[in-house]
């Protein structure tokens, strides 16, 4: 038998009761170097056991959610979006023509974020950045360059 996925021992360490279904869902998502949807995890998760039903796949994520395992994300596409909550933060950019999403950490987004805060009289504990983008046409790609 595998080990346990990170997802799979963060719900053991929470008391969680962990079925061989809701394994298999645990090591989807923690194996997902994407954002997916319910029915992405769905469609990976029966590649590996064909009886997971969708609705327990629903039930699983919102579990897992619930008990701040998995976080949830709207990317603006009408669908939610999830991944593994952890301690290091990042911001998201979304590609809005391909729907690809891209995980960036920037030093000095971070501390303008806390001077605004400071300036307006508060201390920042926590924001989500999501930027929307499409690709630089190749004429723009040339003038980054000069």
């Amino acid at each position: 038998m595998a080990s346990p996925s990170r997802i799979e021992e963060l719900c053991i360490r929470k008391g969680m009761k962990m079925t061989g279904q809701r394994r298999i869902i645990a090591r989807v998502l923690s194996e997902a170097e994407d954002h997916p949807d319910v029915e992405e995890v769905y469609r990976r998760a029966t590649r590996m056991d064909p009886r997971i039903s969708i609705a327990t796949v629903y039930r699983t994520v919102r579990l897992f959610e619930a008990a701040d395992i998995l976080e949830r994300h709207d990317f603006g596409d009408g669908r939610a979006r999830y991944e593994e909550v952890t301690d290091e933060h990042h911001d998201h950019l979304i590609d809005i023509q391909s729907g690809r999403v891209t995980e960036f950490q920037n030093k000095e987004i971070e501390g303008l974020q806390k001077r605004i805060a400071k300036d307006l009289g508060f201390r920042l504990v926590g924001h989500r950045l999501e930027l929307y983008a499409v690709p630089l046409e190749d004429k723009e790609k040339e003038d980054k360059k000069d």
